[in-house]
């Protein structure tokens, strides 16, 4: 009797030493997957929406932004006749752009830069729209992010063209088909993704949905509307072999999962994220969209995760937008306009504004780099990576939590034509708001929009933008 208690006692003893030193089923296979070759554990990568460079970070002190003196042809064929100068939107409400395939070729227009209002009259659309920008008044938390951490001013979605390429670029580094349509019958298993490679090597990942319905996907999915969307913004539901495989297709859940990952100390070595709601997609709320990016990233500093992750936020595609930089043409789907890009890691250079030329596929880079995984294809073989915004020589530094009202005066533009400058006093502020607005409507042309006024393209014009420094790369 006492031998048998004493190995009741023993089987119990190494059952709790096999619980506390990893030895079950399945905490070996987590402690089996393999290690990053850098410090960073967890990457996490956020797709917003519908946005250029210059359209957010345009006025950006020390970034590649908006040149001084540009005014958009309102018809490219008549460079000498009327134009648009960006404007700044504030809190305007804008519609949904047309941002077609068709639509972009016309506003790079062979490379020269020149058809963005033009492009969207073709579509019967108010074609000054595409000169908005916003700046830090509007972007409070995003231009307060950048400041602290890395800002990517070269990189570029990788299509001409709208969501779907673009998608398909971030996980497969490829278009996945000729049309910028999803096919009927879903991608084929000739389509190789970087949750393939991850699933092979035993490398944990999710794709994490907001609003996420497991029912929809590209054979219930309709066309267009939000039910579209889901499956355009995660394409593995427009994969058979996802969708088919209980055991791949666990891995596509709720954002809520993401918050309980972070709790629980279970968030994968790989995480893609997707928005609903809070996308950022005209004409939605682009303060909901800081408020969304916020949640995720704070939460994420809360994390004990925190010392080991990379999140990194960018956009889908251009939107419709005006950017100024040309898309390098690397084959003959892309690269399309320059989009957002920013990184927010304990080991990311302080406030560095990286140049390096980038795209969508560099992010599929680092996961193969970090991973030791094979490229998916020729895109991502020959992208340039994201590790030039990293510095690991640095102590992992503590989270920094951002304020959302933007205070420092130097990361404001300065004031343009048609703006009031303000003077200390109430006084003053009033009444030089009277004669300014005054004086800028006895110069706007009859017969045109009172808020997106068109401008006479002359030789001798005040500044539109403000001076600021290039090529530097720390601010």
């Amino acid at each position: 009797m006492i031998r048998w208690r004493a190995f009741v006692t023993g089987l119990t003893l190494l059952a709790c030493l096999a619980l506390l030193t990893g030895l079950l089923p399945g905490r070996a296979a987590r402690a089996a997957e393999p290690q990053p070759k850098t410090p960073i554990k967890h990457f996490i990568v956020l797709m917003q929406e519908n946005h250029t460079f210059d359209n957010y970070f345009g006025t950006y002190p020390g970034a590649d932004g908006i040149p001084e003196g540009v005014c958009m042809p309102v018809d490219p064929a008549d460079p000498g006749g009327e134009c648009i100068e960006p404007f700044h939107i504030g809190n305007r409400p804008i519609e949904d752009l047309d941002h077609s395939t068709a639509t972009a070729l016309n506003q790079y227009n062979g490379g020269k830069m020149d058809g963005f209002v033009w492009a969207l009259r073709l579509r019967n659309q108010e074609g000054s729209l595409a000169m908005g920008y916003y700046d830090g008044r509007d972007l409070p938390y995003y231009w307060n992010l950048v400041d602290q951490y890395v800002l990517f001013d070269r990189f570029f979605s990788s299509a001409m063209g709208g969501s779907v390429w673009n998608h398909m670029y971030w996980v497969a580094a490829q278009p996945g088909s000729e049309e910028n349509r999803i096919p009927p019958e879903g991608y084929g298993d000739d389509v190789i993704t970087i949750f393939d490679r991850l699933e092979e090597r035993g490398i944990s990942w999710k794709f994490y949905i907001q609003n996420y319905d497991p029912t929809i996907t590209f054979r219930t999915m309709g066309q267009g509307g939000q039910r579209a969307a889901q499956v355009v913004w995660c394409p593995l539901l427009a994969f058979p072999r996802f969708i088919d495989n209980p055991e791949l297709f666990s891995h596509i859940v709720p954002l809520d999962e993401y918050f309980t990952d972070l709790q629980n100390g279970t968030l994968p070595s790989v995480a893609y994220i997707v928005p609903s709601g809070a996308s950022e997609h005209p004409p939605g709320s682009i303060r909901a969209g800081q408020r969304f990016v916020k949640s995720l990233i704070q939460a994420l500093m809360r994390s004990d995760a925190w010392y080991s992750s990379a999140f990194m936020v960018t956009y889908d595609d251009w939107g419709g937008w005006y950017d100024h930089v040309p898309p390098p043409k690397v084959d003959d789907y892309g690269y399309g306009f320059r989009v957002p890009a920013f990184l927010v890691s304990p080991y990311a250079k302080r406030g560095y504004i990286d140049h390096t030329e980038l795209d969508f596929t560099s992010i599929l880079k680092f996961i193969e780099e970090n991973w030791g995984l094979e490229p998916l294809a020729e895109r991502d073989a020959r992208a340039n990576s994201i590790i030039n915004a990293f510095d690991f020589s640095q102590p992992p530094r503590p989270p920094i939590f951002i304020p959302e009202e933007r205070t420092s005066d130097e990361a404001r533009p300065s004031p343009r034509r048609g703006v009031i400058y303000t003077a200390y006093g109430m006084g003053l502020v009033l009444a030089g708001s009277v004669i300014g607005w005054a004086a800028l409507d006895s110069r706007r042309p009859r017969g045109t929009d009172p808020v997106y006024p068109l401008r006479r393209l002359t030789r001798r014009r005040r500044r539109m933008m403000p001076k600021r420094s290039r090529g530097a790369s720390n601010r």
